[in-house]
C-alpha cells in the first residue's frame, strides 16, 4: 500500500485535545520539525475559539524548539515526560502551567508498555526513508520510537529529505520482551548488534507522510575555558592513576559521558593522554569530540542513542559516513541506557552535577532545590550501575557567588551510595570506602573553592553527633543566603549557633 502525502496542517488535525502523543528522537536529533509547530498552531486556533486543547507528550529525552518550544508557547501541553531542555518548556513546568514527571530515560518506554500512562493515541516520527511495507529508516536519534509505534493507534511519518539515506545500517532496533517473559539482553561488548536496521511499523497504522526539508539546527558547544579544561585534566589524571594502580583493567573499560562543555573537555583530554589506551563507548549521546577521537584512533567504537552533534560535525559525518559505518551503532534509549548492560560491561561513567554536598550527595536537576533545570536524564541509569561513577562540576558559578559544593544538597538525584568520585577544577575527591566525615573532609579539601572551604569546615564542626553530622537548622544556609543577598560567601553560621 502507498501512504498518502499530507501537509503538516493535515497531520495536526489527527491530534485532539487530551491525546497522548509520542515523538521520535533523542535530544534534537531525530526529532520531528514540521508537524509539532502545526499542532501548536492548531492549539492556538482552538484556544482563540474558546475551546480547550492540550496534549500529553512522551519523548526519548529532550527535543528541540520545534517540539518543546512551539508547544509550550502555544500553551498546548498538559503533561510532559521524561526530560526537557527548552527555556519555554522549563518556564511552563516551573509555574505549573504544564505537569512534569522527571524520569530515568531507560525506564519510560517499558513503563509506557506496562500501561502506567494509559493508551497512546498518536506517534510522530522523523524518518530518513520508508517503504510501503512500513519499514522505516530512522534519523540520528532513536529514543522511544519502537515503543510508540507499537502502542500508538495511528502513526504519522515526517520524511526529512535532508537526512542522508546512507544512514541506513547504523541503527540496531530492538525492543525487549516485558516481564515475566523478558530474557537477558545479549550485548556483551559495545559493538554487538542484536536487532534490525529498520523499524517495522504496521502499515495500517500509518495515516500519512509529511515531507520535510527542515534540517534543524544544533549549535556547537562553547569552546572549553580554563575551568572546564582543568576539570577535564583532573578526570584524565585520575583515570590514568587508576589504570597504573590496576583498579582499571589494562585493556581499559567502555566509557559513558554526559552532555556539555565539561564532557567534551574530558573526552578531549582522554584523547591527548598517552597513558589512556584506545577505548570504546557505551553511552546515550555522541558529541562532536567523539567523532574527532575516532578520526585519531582513540575511540574505536561508540554505541549510542543519538548523534547529538553540531551542524558542522553532522556535515562532516555525512561526508565521511563510510569511515564511521563500522564505528557507530544507534540504539533505542532503553537499550543504550539499560542498567543490566551498564553493569555487565563495567562502564566508567562521567556525568555533571549542578551541586554536590560535603557528604557526597548530588543534585543534577533543581536550581536552589525548587526550579527544574532539565531533568535527571540518563545519569541515574549509568551512575547506579557503573564500575566507577564520576561526577564533575565547577567549584563555583555566577562569578563565585554560588558554591557548587554545599553543606546539604537542596535536592538529591544521586545519593552518596551511587557516587564514587567528585571532581572540580580544584581537584579530585575519591569517596570509595570512606565514612561520611571522611568524605566531607576529602570533598572540602580537594573540590571546594578556597573561598568556601572555611565556611564548609565551620558547618562540619557544628555537627553534634550522629554518623552524618548535619546541623539541620543550618543545612541550607548557603541557599538561604543566596536568596537573601545574592552571594553564598556571605553566609554567617554564627547566627545558627545554639
Amino acid at each position: 500500500m502507498s501512504f498518502p502525502i499530507i501537509s503538516a496542517q493535515q497531520a495536526a488535525e489527527y491530534v485532539k485535545d487530551g491525546y497522548n502523543v509520542g515523538f521520535s528522537g533523542f535530544t534534537a536529533s531525530g526529532t520531528p520539525k514540521v508537524v509539532p509547530p502545526a499542532i501548536a498552531e492548531l492549539a492556538e486556533r482552538e484556544h482563540a475559539a474558546g475551546r480547550p486543547f492540550k496534549i500529553s507528550m512522551f519523548t526519548g529525552a529532550s527535543t528541540n524548539d520545534f517540539v518543546d518550544g512551539a508547544l509550550a508557547r502555544a500553551k498546548a501541553v498538559n503533561f510532559r515526560t521524561p526530560y526537557q531542555s527548552c527555556k519555554d518548556m522549563r518556564a511552563a513546568l516551573n509555574c505549573h502551567e504544564a505537569h512534569y514527571a522527571d524520569a530515568h530515560l531507560s525506564e519510560l518506554a517499558q513503563k509506557m508498555r506496562y500501561g502506567f500512562f494509559g493508551k497512546l493515541n498518536v506517534a510522530i516520527l522523523e524518518v530518513a526513508d520508508y517503504n510501503d511495507n512500513g519499514e522505516v529508516v530512522l534519523g540520528t536519534g532513536l529514543g522511544i520510537a519502537p515503543t510508540i509505534v507499537a502502542m500508538a493507534d495511528i502513526v504519522i511519518l515526517e520524511h526529512n529529505t535532508t537526512i542522508n539515506p546512507k544512514l541506513r545500517g547504523f541503527h540496531d532496533v530492538y525492543m525487549p520482551l516485558d516481564p515475566p517473559y523478558r530474557r537477558e539482553i545479549p550485548i556483551y561488548k559495545p559493538s554487538d548488534r542484536i536487532g534490525e536496521v529498520v523499524l517495522k511499523i504496521d502499515p495500517k497504522k500509518i495515516v500519512g507522510v509529511v515531507e520535510s526539508t527542515n534540517p534543524g539546527h544544533v549549535a556547537p558547544f562553547s569552546p572549553a575555558d580554563e575551568v572546564t579544561m582543568r576539570i577535564g585534566a583532573n578526570v584524565c589524571d585520575f583515570l590514568a592513576h587508576e589504570l597504573r594502580a590496576g583498579r582499571i583493567p589494562k585493556e581499559f573499560l567502555p566509557m559513558q559521558s554526559g552532555v556539555g562543555n565539561v564532557a567534551n573537555a574530558v573526552l578531549a583530554g582522554l584523547g591527548e593522554n598517552d597513558e589512556i589506551p584506545p577505548f570504546q563507548m557505551y553511552t546515550e549521546v555522541v558529541q562532536d569530540s567523539v567523532l574527532e577521537l575516532m578520526k585519531h584512533g582513540k575511540c574505536r567504537f561508540a554505541s549510542t542513542c543519538s548523534l547529538s552533534i553540531s551542524d558542522e560535525a553532522l556535515h562532516d559525518f555525512y561526508e565521511n559516513i563510510d569511515f564511521f559505518r563500522d564505528k557507530i551503532v544507534l540504539r533505542p534509549g532503553e537499550i543504550s541506557n539499560n542498567p543490566e548492560i551498564v553493569r555487565r560491561l563495567g562502564l566508567i561513567t562521567m556525568n555533571t552535577a549542578l551541586e554536590a554536598d560535603i557528604f557526597g550527595n548530588v543534585n543534577s536537576t533543581h536550581v536552589l532545590g525548587t526550579k527544574m533545570m532539565n531533568g535527571i536524564g540518563g545519569s541515574g541509569d549509568f551512575t547506579r550501575n557503573a564500575y566507577l561513577s564520576i561526577f564533575s562540576c565547577p567549584s563555583v558559578t555566577k562569578g563565585g557567588s554560588i558554591s557548587n559544593i554545599v553543606p546539604m544538597a537542596s535536592h538529591i538525584d544521586h545519593s552518596e551510595h551511587s557516587v564514587d568520585v567528585i571532581i572540580t577544577e580544584q581537584g579530585v575527591a575519591d569517596l570509595r570506602g570512606l565514612d561520611p566525615i571522611q568524605r566531607a573532609e576529602k570533598i572540602i579539601d580537594n573540590c571546594a573553592n578556597p573561598t568556601y572551604r572555611p565556611l564548609l569546615r565551620e558547618y562540619l564542626s557544628m555537627g553534634k553527633g550522629g554518623q552524618t553530622p548535619h546541623t539541620l537548622h543550618a543545612a541550607l544556609a548557603f541557599h538561604e543566603e543566596f536568596m537573601n543577598s545574592g552571594n553564598m560567601a556571605a553566609t554567617d553560621f554564627s547566627k545558627y549557633a545554639k
